[in-house]
């Protein structure tokens, strides 16, 4: 019971503060931040803490191409989205969701067939980011003019959908082996509360810039899983998480700043 608690705790936290901040900083900048490790970080501490450290460095391994199902996944969405534009809300998140999940689970199939070192994954992965900021840069930025106010029933809808994902994700993993509990921690935990609830308020649009920037954020989580991989089994599974974490907010820190002097010298006088 505990350890249920702590899923729902740590995953109704995060859910809230992402959701929060693309109300009140928009879109774009939650999609970045969106590819912090949340989503996958939490499960694969609690697959490591309830199946074991080497069952946790195993599952990291498929995380990764796990990661390239979740951009299937909000790709399908964005496209689906387009298609059904002319339907109401409802119909369309429905569909749109079913879309993204038929795209997540037929590539993560795909994956599973595969015996992979880490190595090939992660590489597959970068490969994966690459295609998609290639696909995704041309699906067009969109600010949230007025915020939705955080009424109870919006709190529990985004507390509940982050809540149960987690809570089936990481039951399963001793059913479905690490291939397979690798492959669903990629899916998008924290962002895809959000993308429901910002649908349902704004429509689409809101929702394609949040997809448009998540690859961008992705190479914290790529950071993360290969250090959680390779440490896990070294220094255990509370310092593997802290090293993890650690190292991708150095990473998002350095992009940050780069972002940061590219527009700089971009508006620079010439």
């Amino acid at each position: 019971m505990t350890l249920i608690l702590a899923k729902l705790a740590v995953s109704i936290g995060v859910v809230l503060g992402l959701s929060v901040l693309a109300e009140r900083a928009g879109p774009r900048v939650a999609g970045v931040l969106a590819g912090y490790p949340l989503g996958t970080a939490i499960l694969l501490c609690f697959i490591g803490i309830e199946q074991g450290i080497e069952f946790a460095s195993k599952s990291a391994v498929y995380a990764l191409p796990g990661l390239i199902a979740t951009l299937s996944f909000l790709y399908a969405y964005f496209l689906a989205s387009r298609v059904l534009v002319s339907l109401p809300v409802l119909p369309q998140i429905l569909l749109c969701s079913l879309s993204g999940f038929a795209a997540f689970l037929g590539v993560s199939w795909l994956f599973q067939l595969a015996q992979m070192s880490l190595t090939q994954a992660a590489l597959i992965l970068l490969v994966g980011i690459f295609v998609a900021l290639v696909l995704f840069r041309k699906i067009e930025n969109q600010v949230i003019l007025n915020r939705v106010r955080l009424t109870k029933s919006v709190v529990l809808l985004r507390a509940a959908l982050a809540a149960v994902i987690v809570l089936v994700i990481s039951g399963l993993a001793a059913w479905i082996g690490p291939r397979w509990a690798g492959l669903l921690s990629g899916f998008p935990v924290t962002l895809y509360p959000i993308m429901l609830i910002l649908h349902f308020t704004y429509g689409t649009a809101p929702v394609h810039t949040l997809i448009r920037n998540f690859p961008r954020g992705m190479g914290a989580l790529w950071v993360y899983v290969v250090t959680v991989s390779l440490a896990y089994p070294v220094i255990g599974l509370t310092l593997g998480t802290l090293a993890a974490f650690g190292i991708a907010t150095v990473y998002l820190i350095a992009y940050s700043t780069f972002v940061w002097l590219r527009r700089k010298s971009v508006q620079a006088p010439g």
